[in-house]
């Protein structure tokens, strides 16, 4: 693995886990909880633009390497960027109906409900959620783990794993199944074109189109047209 791919993953996990030398700095300092919160959220997101910038000055170098042959041109690429957004939503409804009608898990995503928690608090963590994540996530999973994975592997392989990777590090066990099929989808989308933007504008455009849903609906009407998109999907895909 280039040098370059592990100062990504490095950059990554110190961006992912500082939010805790912060927390016990707030300790020792005896702040109180409600600025010790806002200092956690700012540092957070403060990390992961630092986390983006690094990442972006240590691909920069890959300018200049030759371009995979099978690349898909920007016409295509367009396509498959848009076409992606609705396979990542398909692949979510399918994850979700197989977790109702197999496992029984109908409650919302505990990890979702705490991430717009922060977000309705504090709405400049938004860019982390909705573009700064998912550009990060996209670098590590898919360009780097999947995609060496895939040179040394083949595409099943390489997918299921980074897939399986990227549900567990989002620590939702109760929606395991919907991140990793989401990681799948991606994969799909990376290998399919050669181009990692489109995995990203695909991720990017899911996350916002979520997060402007949920903070456009109080608490009641969103719970509600959850339940009726959830029995929605049950008609289309359960038969």
């Amino acid at each position: 693995m280039p040098k370059r791919y592990i100062g990504i993953i490095v950059t990554y996990i110190f961006a992912q886990f500082s939010a805790y030398f912060v927390l016990l700095l707030a300790e020792l300092q005896n702040f109180s909880n409600g600025f010790t919160q806002q200092l956690l959220i700012y540092w957070q997101v403060f990390s992961f633009i630092v986390a983006l910038i690094v990442s972006l000055l240590l691909l920069k170098r890959e300018r200049h390497l030759p371009r995979h042959p099978a690349t898909t041109d920007l016409p295509i690429t367009i396509i498959w960027s848009i076409a992606g957004v609705f396979l990542a939503f398909l692949g979510q409804a399918f994850a979700n109906i197989i977790q109702q009608l197999v496992f029984g898990i109908t409650e919302q995503s505990q990890n979702t409900m705490e991430i717009m928690a922060i977000a309705f608090n504090f709405p400049i963590f938004i860019i982390v959620v909705s573009v700064i994540g998912p550009i990060l996530e996209e670098l590590i999973f898919r360009k780097i783990i999947f995609g060496e994975m895939n040179k040394r592997t083949n595409f099943l392989i390489a997918a299921f794993i980074s897939s399986f990777i990227f549900a567990i590090v989002h620590a939702d066990f109760t929606h395991l199944l919907v991140y990793f099929i989401m990681g799948l989808v991606f994969s799909f989308l990376y290998v399919q074109t050669k181009r990692i933007i489109v995995p990203i504008f695909a991720h990017v455009a899911m996350n916002s189109i979520v997060v402007l849903i949920q903070l456009s609906f109080q608490p009641a009407e969103l719970q509600e047209l959850l339940e009726q998109f959830e029995q929605l999907q049950i008609i289309i895909f359960g038969g």
